[in-house]
């Protein structure tokens, strides 16, 4: 029996024995950070900060969740530069600020986990209507100050209506001097819940159809060139029911009388912020006129303010004329049509005479030669 037992102690230290050589043996050495980054493996981040870098660096360790790539010269972000084999967990990437021109077809698009990317402050040139695939998983794009060039706009609203991005939930498109958006742009954003537009030089926003908004919760339109919001927008804006803040500060409201309706929606709305502070920037007589405080007899409704439709309505009105002036002709023609049967008759006579005088000249002047 003493035997035994050594044997079974014998038998444990051995199992135990190779146990810690396996261990030790199957052990990883800790992931390396690249050269010129900082790197927490207990915060899952890695920061590459104003390192003059050219390229996203191709060592990255697998552990990265947060990853900053900010300050450098890195210029075109083309496709694998970015892979899921080593950066599978990736979920949040901000590249401000780098220089970017161009982001390629399927640079960000074998990234599974991510869910917020920064572009912000990058001249933006080329964004590839294919960057994230067919589909991306990005809930938050922030692109302020990078679609100052057209290219750009184009490839983000062509990104966009190909439904590239329709789990995303908040879209940040401020400070990008943007006039106008290009229509329908936004047209397959379901989850789309926060979108700024602040900043910029928005004219207005006939062109664009928030309709399938429907999970909106908040729009910033602060601080462009908005004169008047037409009915249109206005109605959309009521259809959408997660709709609670819209920001419409600092913009040059035109008081004249198109912008009536919009006072009436204003003094029923609850979901502008600080309304109260809204004020005329022109005609100059009405600058600095509370929009609430203005009354009907006071925008000067004169003259027509709604080209399109004076128009169409000076071409209905000479459409009328036009066809009242044709059914008096048609009525004093069949009025007078026995004395214009007549008159006929006698042009016809006329020239029948005439002709026979003719033909009467050619045969003397035959006979006589």
């Amino acid at each position: 029996m003493p035997g035994r037992e050594a044997e079974r102690r014998g038998a444990l230290w051995l199992g135990l024995l190779l146990h810690a050589l396996l261990g030790c043996g199957s052990a990883q050495p800790p992931a390396a950070c690249p050269a010129p980054c900082e790197c927490s493996e207990a915060a899952k981040t890695v920061k590459c900060v104003n390192k003059n870098l050219t390229e996203v660096p191709p060592d990255l360790p697998p552990y990265v969740r947060n990853l900053f790539i900010t300050g450098n010269r890195l210029d075109r972000l083309p496709a694998g530069a970015l892979s899921a084999p080593r950066l599978a967990e990736l979920g949040s990437l901000n590249l401000s600020g780098n220089h970017l021109r161009a982001v390629e077809a399927g640079a960000l698009a074998a990234l599974p986990a991510l869910r917020q990317l920064d572009l912000g402050g990058n001249p933006l040139a080329e964004l590839s209507p294919l960057a994230f695939g067919r589909a991306g998983p990005l809930e938050e794009l922030a692109l302020r100050g990078a679609l100052r060039q057209q290219g750009a706009l184009l490839g983000l609203a062509a990104l966009l209506q190909a439904g590239a991005l329709r789990n995303l939930s908040r879209l940040e498109l401020a400070n990008n001097g943007l006039l106008l958006l290009p229509a329908g742009m936004l047209g397959a954003l379901p989850a789309l819940r926060h979108l700024d537009l602040s900043n910029n030089s928005l004219v207005g926003l006939r062109n664009v159809s928030f309709q399938g908004l429907v999970r909106l919760q908040s729009l910033n339109l602060s601080d462009n060139s908005l004169g008047v919001l037409r009915n249109g927008t206005l109605a959309q804006w009521r259809g959408l029911p997660a709709l609670q803040r819209i920001s419409l500060s600092r913009n040059t409201w035109v008081c004249d009388c198109a912008i009536e309706d919009m006072v009436a929606w204003l003094k029923e709305s609850d979901q502008v912020e600080g309304k109260e502070a809204l004020s005329c920037a022109f005609p100059e007589k009405m600058a600095g006129r509370a929009l609430l405080k203005l009354n009907v007899s006071e925008l000067n409704c004169s003259t027509p303010v709604d080209v399109p439709s004076q128009l169409q309505t000076s071409y209905v009105f000479l459409g009328i004329v036009l066809a009242l002036i044709g059914a008096i002709f048609l009525l004093v023609l069949y009025l007078n049509r026995k004395g214009i049967k007549k008159w006929m008759h006698n042009i016809r006579d006329a020239c029948r005479d005439h002709m026979e005088g003719y033909h009467y000249r050619e045969i003397s002047d035959v006979l006589a030669a």
